[in-house]
């Protein structure tokens, strides 16, 4: 039931909380860059696995840091939030995150779409930020013009700004560097439009409020918001566990001989994929030296260059069999071409490669050693 709105009330903020909602910003965000790091090299029905975790991830964390924060809003009135309207913010956060990240994900990633992708989310945070504030029961908030375009406009700066930092390159600096410009992101936008609001009472004949309280609800949310984020980064460091220690079982093992020339099939044409100032970029496997694992990416080697390949060893195990190259361990391949010795040490070995490259040598595993000693002859 409708009813005549008051006087403008202050309000204030539970620091606690305040500090809990920046928290849930960071983990959600590092957890959805995390997640998505070396995606784009997985074949489309895993990307999309992939994607979706971590836009439930990211964009679910985006509104839990605004829910959190809300909640620890404290007026000198009862109030609460309606549960449908709460619940399409929500949706709405995750939605727009997860078509930002199908655009860097599923076509080529360029300048033009990180910054769109960044722009999408931009709008997407005050978008399910005011939804979200028209939840409000019992009071009823007041944006000021220059509030709301303040907030918007923050937003799509800082949002283009954090998607640069996570994909203009993609490794262990960029994951760190694009939390905090997420964290920051979303933390700043709300508060800056929370600055812009007010808040007004709504009498509601027979209105008793919510059965659970505020504090309970914010205690919650954070912690249903870290044991998601925490689920999600240990279901991806599984697969990547297991991805990167997949035998290679499938390697085709080549003659015996003295001679390396012969008993490696030429190289073909494979083109192994590899990050550089922003842009994806390729590199004959014959000219690679070595690919080594590192977490969803492999490094690869090839003269005196070392650079992230978005393949995850998997992939890059399934696209190399008619190569040549092998694996000498769960963590490497190596081109037997550009290899210019070999040394035992016990039940394991050592490869090395010829001066003056990127890499120098490579262990050679217990189980891969009889393997490697047949196809050099040693």
């Amino acid at each position: 039931m409708g009813g005549r709105a008051r006087n403008i009330v202050e309000y204030s903020h539970d620091p606690l909380l305040v500090i809990a909602s920046l928290a849930v910003a960071l983990m959600a965000g590092f957890t959805g860059l995390t997640l998505t790091r070396g995606a784009s090299g997985l074949p489309a029905g895993r990307r999309q696995v992939v994607v979706a975790m971590s836009a439930f991830a990211l964009g679910g964390g985006i509104w839990s840091m605004h829910f959190v924060a809300m909640l620890g809003l404290e007026l000198p009135i009862l109030f609460y939030y309606d549960a449908l309207t709460t619940m399409i913010s929500a949706l709405i956060a995750i939605l727009i995150v997860g078509v930002a990240l199908l655009l860097m994900h599923f076509g080529r990633r360029t300048r033009s779409r990180i910054v769109m992708a960044g722009v999408l989310v931009g709008l997407g945070i005050p978008a399910m930020h005011y939804t979200g504030m028209s939840g409000m029961e019992l009071c009823r908030p007041v944006y000021s013009a220059s509030g709301v375009a303040a907030a918007v406009g923050l937003s799509v700066a800082l949002a283009v700004a954090a998607f640069w930092m996570a994909y203009v390159r993609r490794d262990t600096r960029s994951i760190v560097f694009g939390t905090l410009g997420f964290g920051v992101a979303v933390f700043a936008v709300h508060f800056t439009a929370m600055a812009g609001t007010q808040f007004t009472i709504v009498q509601q004949a027979g209105a008793d409020g919510p059965r659970i309280g505020n504090d309970t609800l914010a205690f919650g949310v954070t912690l249903a918001a870290f044991l998601i984020s925490g689920a999600f980064l240990m279901t991806g460091a599984t697969v990547a566990a297991h991805e990167d220690g997949h035998p290679g079982a499938n390697t085709p093992v080549p003659a015996t001989g003295t001679d390396v020339s012969e008993s490696v099939p030429a190289t073909g044409e494979v083109r192994i994929p590899y990050e550089k100032d922003g842009r994806i970029h390729f590199v004959e496997a014959r000219m690679v030296a070595a690919i080594r694992a590192e977490g969803h990416y492999t490094v690869v080697y090839f003269g005196a260059q070392r650079a992230l390949s978005p393949w995850s060893m998997s992939e890059t195990e399934r696209r190399l069999p008619d190569t040549g190259m092998i694996r000498t361990h769960r963590s490497y391949f190596v081109n037997p071409v550009h290899v210019s010795g070999f040394e035992r040490k016990k039940d394991t070995g050592v490869v090395f490669f010829e001066g003056g490259g990127a890499i120098a040598k490579a262990p050679v595993s217990r189980s891969r050693l009889s393997e490697v000693r047949a196809l050099f002859g040693v």
